[in-house]
């Protein structure tokens, strides 16, 4: 079944705005997870140059994203199962991993995960793009604690918003130097983290 999400179809056109001037012209993007499949097709569609790949754990959500690709552009792929905690993960080296709502809605041992396999996936200067809430030294805003409290966590105990700086930190242990924090609506932040040499020094914005 085709899934819907009226918050994909409401946030896709923010990101779209903020990824413009993160992703490269061309180049092979992998988005995980590819969750209902509203945002691979909204996104693939903003970017026609670049290769789109799409991946999942969840069953269910490979299958709506597959009927969603029709109205993606001509490089949206099939989307493929991917578990993030398995490393290294299987597939051809990318240039973008894009993670939207992915950290703070699954347990603590995807985040590292997600970073560990996204440095070993990446091409030299490629990009780990991650969006959601974040805590700030600590701090998380009144809207995204009810958040916490009345879904994530009701949902499953494992879930929660994570700490930026513990996540930009984790990153630079394997050569991803954090470049650009974007507030984006409903208080939720894209975060930009490149792929360096791990002996590389940068300055975090």
């Amino acid at each position: 079944m085709r899934r819907e999400s009226p918050a994909a179809h409401r946030n896709a056109q923010p990101i779209a705005l903020a990824l413009r001037a993160v992703l490269p012209d061309v180049g092979r993007v992998l988005e995980v997870p590819c969750g209902s499949g509203v945002h691979s097709a909204k996104l693939s569609a903003a970017f026609p140059n670049l290769d789109w790949l799409p991946a999942d754990l969840d069953p269910e959500a490979l299958a709506s994203t597959t009927l969603w690709l029709d109205e993606g552009s001509a490089r949206l792929q099939a989307p493929q199962h991917l578990d993030v905690t398995q490393l290294p993960w299987k597939l051809d080296p990318v240039d973008v991993v894009l993670a939207v709502n992915l950290i703070h809605a699954a347990p603590p041992q995807v985040t590292p995960g997600l970073v560990r396999g996204a440095a070993m996936a990446l091409n030299p200067g490629g990009v780990l793009v991650l969006y959601g809430p974040f805590r700030e030294s600590g701090e998380l805003c009144a809207s995204n604690i009810a958040f916490e409290i009345n879904y994530l966590q009701q949902t499953d105990p494992r879930w929660g918003v994570r700490e930026l700086d513990d996540v930009t930190a984790l990153a630079a242990t394997v050569g991803l130097i954090r470049e650009s924090r974007i507030e984006m609506p409903a208080n939720n932040l894209l975060v930009v983290f490149r792929r360096r040499d791990v002996s590389t020094t940068s300055d975090v914005g």
